[in-house]
């Protein structure tokens, strides 16, 4: 077993979390700040500003359940023997890929959900289901990057 490998296995496995992390602050930073806006012009919004300014904040519960299995599910089921430099850097790119999901998928969820903020006080709150259905649109790229990351693991055996 190599150490270098087995510790670039853990920081891959550190990747989706750090991914969704970033990107669910990205998002929500967006949309609250547009939020805050709205909130000057009609503070009777505030329940729905509230609810579309969260939803980026599920891209990080993503990405720790991406990093749960991997450090709980692959790396300690996998040979000792089998453990090389090929297969962490393998192990790495799947990690980025999580990473990206989770990440690109916040951040656009965060402007989509902006958007919907945004038109609240327009719509006197009626735009609120809808924006959330346009954000869920989103959201699925995010959900995608775990069956993605399974499905890597399963591939790189």
């Amino acid at each position: 077993m190599d150490p270098l490998a087995m510790g670039l296995m853990y920081l891959a496995a550190a990747l989706p979390l750090a991914g969704g992390i970033t990107g669910s602050t990205t998002g929500m930073r967006h949309a609250a700040s547009v939020g805050a806006s709205v909130l000057a012009e009609d503070p009777t919004q505030f329940r729905n500003v509230l609810i579309l300014a969260a939803l980026p904040m599920t891209q990080t519960f993503y990405g720790l359940i991406q990093m749960i299995y991997i450090m709980l599910m692959y790396i300690p089921n996998l040979p000792l023997d089998s453990i090389n430099m090929t297969k962490a850097l393998a192990l790495i790119g799947i990690g980025l890929a999580g990473f990206l999901a989770e990440y690109l998928s916040a951040w656009a969820q965060g402007i989509v959900c902006a958007n919907g903020i945004a038109e609240l006080p327009r719509t006197k709150g009626s735009n609120l289901m809808s924006s959330i259905v346009l954000a869920a649109y989103v959201e699925l790229w995010g959900i995608l990057g775990i069956v993605f990351t399974i499905l890597g693991l399963s591939l790189l055996g």
